[in-house]
């Protein structure tokens, strides 16, 4: 495999699942939902999972406007309606969606950093990125639980309102949260915290690290920022394990029962 600038890129998607499950365990970290997001991504997500079926759960993109999208679809499903131009309504995505038990959908903006780092320009369609397109989906589909990715990445107000309507609704914490510059007001990440404890309560919160490369690894600086925000909004002990972890347990092992 050819090398991205400053990317360490294993020879073969085998070696690749072995050095995260090693840096996994040098960072303590039990457990770990991958995201196949990327071209061609899906057998080294698919490899770490046969290898290490016990630590990591996996979600796939689809891109519903491909022929034959909706055969074979994954338990675990990523979309990303602003990447491939549709919206949530299109019944291709509904076909989709209905066949899947765990759905990630992508919302707000994105900054790619593979493509800004050699200039490549990232062409994303923001008409399709706002999280209320997802209230009347997760209605319609209430045995489907769905995760909003990045508290809604520039559309927390959004991404919050329809977590609290819809029961089967979570919010992911994971990338660095710079989208909080886009709000009206200033907000801080204990800020973030605070707000969506108050709204929707620990249960559907989703701790992301948004670990993607080697040689960076496991990103530890986002860990230890959210700890120090969860501290700060005052969540317990209890609620921060569950953030952090337990969550995720209960929620692949209830999609898994299903």
């Amino acid at each position: 495999m050819s090398s991205l600038p400053g990317w360490d890129v294993p020879e073969t998607a085998e070696s690749l699942a072995g050095r995260w499950g090693e840096e996994m365990d040098s960072r303590n970290v039990s457990r770990a939902m991958l995201i196949a997001s990327i071209p061609n991504d899906a057998a080294s997500v698919n490899a770490a999972v046969a290898r290490h079926p016990g630590r990591f759960s996996s979600i796939c993109m689809v891109n519903p406007l491909l022929p034959s999208a909706a055969e074979n679809v994954p338990a675990g499903v990523f979309l990303f309606p602003a990447m491939h131009r549709y919206s949530l309504q299109d019944e291709r995505a509904r076909a989709v969606i209905a066949r899947a038990k765990l759905v990630y959908v992508h919302c707000g903006v994105l900054s790619v950093g593979f493509r800004k780092k050699p200039g490549l320009p990232s062409a994303f369609d923001m008409r399709y990125s706002n999280p209320i397109d997802l209230h009347a989906i997760a209605l319609e589909f209430p045995d489907v639980q769905f995760v909003i990715p990045h508290f809604g990445a520039g559309y927390f107000r959004e991404a919050l309102m329809v977590a609290d309507l819809c029961p089967n609704v979570y919010l992911d914490t994971s990338s660095s949260n710079s989208w909080l510059r886009y709000q009206p007001a200033k907000m801080t990440l204990a800020d973030v915290f605070r707000r969506t404890l108050d709204v929707i309560g620990h249960e559907r919160i989703l701790f992301g690290s948004d670990s993607s490369w080697f040689p960076r690894g496991w990103v530890q600086q986002v860990y230890e920022v959210q700890v120090e925000a969860l501290a700060e909004a005052g969540a317990s002990a209890e609620m921060v394990r569950a953030i952090l972890g337990g969550n995720l347990v209960a929620l692949i092992s209830a999609v898994s029962a299903k």
